[in-house]
């Protein structure tokens, strides 16, 4: 691990820098888990003290900060901010439920594909920050509890970010760690997305969808509502389409341009911002960038900043070369067990923890193997179940995703409480159940 010169030169009070870094990394993983201090302040304090007890210098500690990540993630932010205020999700939630003549199924199946397009295409933490208010709504005026509705938009978000890079932050963070286009993440994960979404939304009609019932009357009221009425900018609306059409584009064509995902982003969203500013005033134009990056979830990008810094710092003192060492040992270097063994942890782990943070430790963990399976380019299988196993694993349970979160804050302000311990009894084997079909996909395309 270290020879002895080596050791005696980075000793920190006396404590080898590898169980400093280990000690520091589970007390920050224990407290973002225990929900007790905010996940930001956590992680921020968990790399400063990486950084102050000499586990990292702060080049290092920086170098470790992965801002192609954080960079597609506000420059999505900032375009979904613009674009939310058009009325354009509102607008496709209300069209939805008519389509279906307001029947709560019908609804909820509505609901749950729009869900998972959008999540595919924006983000899943996007588009349940624009699909939960509405559904709460509409769930009201059918005077129908909202729980089936949210349960079934929590599995569609996660299940459909699952199919592209920018869908899910552990695609994001994978592919931009390997290099992978969004092409990539198209061709290789896209095409099981239907099936497990089918497959879920099939056992959640077997629960629920034969007892959700509305009267004549709230359905009329439903058929009642306006869509057209929710655009209050055309203008807005026009301007916003044209330059997600041009973002996803760049998406696509993002390796033949050389262009990185995170280049592309921020360049839609600056766009965006001189779009729908240019014919505004200057003290105009400054209140409504101000306020556009007032809706960037700075929480969340400052979360990412710390957990990579803390993450940085176990896998400079060596914690992970020795973990996967162990993990070859245990799966004797064969990759049809290592994959299905990444797959099935990643799954429950993502369940119990946030799956953020655990990718974030399984990215370097599973670079460090590439000498034992021959190189780089072999472990493909690896990360296609690593994405597969985060995002369906955040499904089991109310903190294995952000989106989760998220959803459960509009239920409760709503007056509608998620229980945990509810939500995982019916929540996790579902989820067990989409790993299932997962594992049957990397086996027969992969191994």
């Amino acid at each position: 691990m270290h020879d002895n010169s080596e050791l005696a030169a980075h000793l920190i009070f006396g404590w080898d820098p590898l169980w400093v870094s280990s000690i520091l990394f589970i007390a920050t993983y224990a407290v973002i888990v225990s929900e007790k201090i905010n996940r930001a302040i956590v992680s921020l304090l968990g790399a400063s003290l990486m950084i102050t007890l000499g586990v990292l210098n702060q080049e290092t500690a920086i170098s470790g900060v992965d801002f192609n990540t954080l960079g597609l993630l506000s420059g999505m932010m900032v375009i979904v901010a613009i674009t939310r205020r058009s009325g354009v999700f509102q607008f496709v939630a209300v069209w939805s439920a008519k389509k279906v003549q307001a029947r709560p199924w019908g609804i909820l199946l509505m609901l749950s594909v729009v869900t998972a397009l959008f999540s595919a295409l924006l983000d899943n933490v996007t588009t349940v920050l624009l699909i939960a208010p509405v559904t709460l709504l509409i769930s009201h005026e059918l005077k129908t509890s909202p729980y089936p509705f949210l349960f079934a938009e929590i599995f569609a978000s996660n299940i459909g970010g699952t199919a592209t890079l920018i869908g899910d932050p552990p695609n994001i963070m994978i592919g931009s760690a390997v290099n992978l286009s969004f092409n990539d993440f198209l061709l290789n994960l896209a095409p099981i997305v239907p099936l497990i979404l089918l497959i879920t939304l099939g056992t959640i009609y077997v629960i629920w969808g034969r007892h959700m019932q509305a009267s004549d009357e709230t359905r009329a009221r439903i058929m009642r509502f306006r869509e057209r009425e929710a655009i209050t900018d055309v203008t807005l609306l026009k301007q916003s389409l044209f330059v997600l059409t041009l973002v996803i584009a760049g998406f696509v064509l993002a390796h033949p341009l050389r262009l990185e995902p995170a280049t592309i982003a921020m360049f839609g969203a600056a766009l965006l911002l001189l779009l729908s500013n240019i014919k505004n005033k200057a003290a105009e134009q400054s209140e409504n960038v101000h306020q556009t990056f007032g809706e960037v979830e700075w929480v969340t990008i400052f979360f990412f900043v710390g957990l990579f810094i803390v993450v940085k710092g176990i896998e400079e003192a060596g914690v992970l070369r020795i973990l996967a060492d162990h993990v070859i040992d245990l799966t004797g270097g064969d990759i049809t067990v290592t994959a299905m063994a990444i797959l099935w942890v990643s799954a429950v782990a993502s369940a119990i923890v946030d799956n953020i943070p655990f990718v974030a430790t399984m990215i370097p963990l599973i670079k460090s193997m590439a000498p034992s399976f021959g190189g780089a380019e072999y472990l493909m299988p690896l990360w296609w179940s690593l994405a597969l196993g985060a995002c369906l694993g955040g499904n089991g349970s109310l903190i294995g995703a952000s989106a989760n979160l998220i959803v459960a804050g509009f239920a409760e302000r709503a007056g509608h409480r998620i229980h945990f311990l509810k939500f995982m009894a019916m929540a996790f084997p579902l989820m067990l159940l989409s790993i299932v079909i997962a594992s049957a996909y990397v086996y027969l395309r992969y191994l």
